[in-house]
């Protein structure tokens, strides 16, 4: 799809205002203006001061989830501040305001988690009783799971502000998503990737997920113009596991789907937040199937699971 004339006003992307958050609304606004033959002065940027951006003392999960960082944005695309809303999949509750819709999403950076700070080049090679920072229930989850003895810490802020903290002996290493780190430039000698097979990645990671009001018919075709089909099949998946599964912010969920021609291969996993013990299941079915595949694999963790895995806010 190609549109030559320039709308009657500059097209509005809502964003947080990290330097992460702003390379992946750039990262839109250049798509849209490529893909839509708009001027780039046709789209602007608007930051927009989440919840959990300001709560930088505690868990997110202690402060209400991470929908704190979207509810401010959604509320602007919801009151029509701004035509398209730009978060890290990964930031989105399982469940969108009504009339919303996530309209498209570019194509997925690397989904995996890495390990950064030190010279341990695997969580096994990391000191007996090593301090490892992450806020993250998932995290803390599959790093008790692998390394029972190791000594979990808080670690919040944005990438900039965590790699500091690391660097600075505040802890032996951090746990942090290679996607922002390469985004950023950032991805270092010091950060090693954590295989998928080892460390399951939360649902949505390294996805930028493109949101609109579900009624705006021309924002959802700008939106699909510039879609990536195998990441958008892939969060179907995904997200229909989250949703499936319907636990809270503290309860440790992963999910990663993989999307090779019309075949589709899901993994997900629930676990105990102090990585004892955890439930897996995997699916492989047709691209059609994905979220039929999600919520299947959903359906047979929690009933394999029983209620003391699901954690209460």
């Amino acid at each position: 799809m190609r549109q030559s004339s320039t709308p009657a006003r500059p097209l509005r992307i809502g964003s947080r205002g990290s330097p992460l958050a702003l390379i992946q609304a750039r990262q839109v606004q250049q798509a849209l203006a490529l893909a839509c033959g708009l001027a780039s002065e046709a789209i602007e940027i608007k930051v927009i001061h989440t919840s959990g951006d300001k709560v930088q003392d505690r868990p997110l999960a202690d402060a209400g989830g991470k929908g704190l960082f979207t509810k401010e944005i959604e509320e602007a695309l919801l009151s029509d501040a701004i035509d398209f809303a730009v978060h890290s999949s990964k930031d989105i509750p399982a469940l969108l305001p009504p009339g919303l819709t996530l309209a498209g999403f570019l194509p997925r950076e690397d989904p995996r988690d890495a390990l950064v700070g030190g010279k341990a080049k695997t969580l096994r090679a990391l000191p007996r009783n090593a301090l490892v920072g992450t806020s993250s229930p998932r995290r803390q989850a599959l790093l008790k799971r692998t390394r029972p003895d190791l000594r979990i810490v808080p670690l919040r802020g944005n990438v900039e502000t965590r790699l500091r903290k690391i660097e600075a002996g505040e802890m032996d290493a951090g746990v942090l998503a290679v996607a922002g780190l390469k985004r950023l430039g950032l991805f270092s000698a010091t950060a090693v990737a954590l295989e998928v097979e080892e460390f399951l990645p939360a649902v949505g990671q390294g996805a930028i997920a493109i949101e609109t009001r579900a009624e705006d018919e021309a924002a959802r075709r700008l939106a699909a113009a510039i879609d990536d089909s195998d990441t958008h099949t892939a969060l179907a998946a995904e997200r229909a596991f989250l949703a499936a599964l319907g636990g809270s912010c503290r309860t440790p969920i992963a999910g990663h789907a993989r999307v090779r021609g019309d075949s589709v291969t899901f993994r997900g996993l629930l676990a105990k937040p102090d990585g004892s013990d955890a439930v897996e299941a995997a699916r492989q079915g047709r691209r059609a199937d994905a979220a039929a595949l999600g919520v299947d694999a959903g359906h047979e963790i929690k009933s394999r699971a029983g209620p003391d895995f699901f954690v209460e806010d």
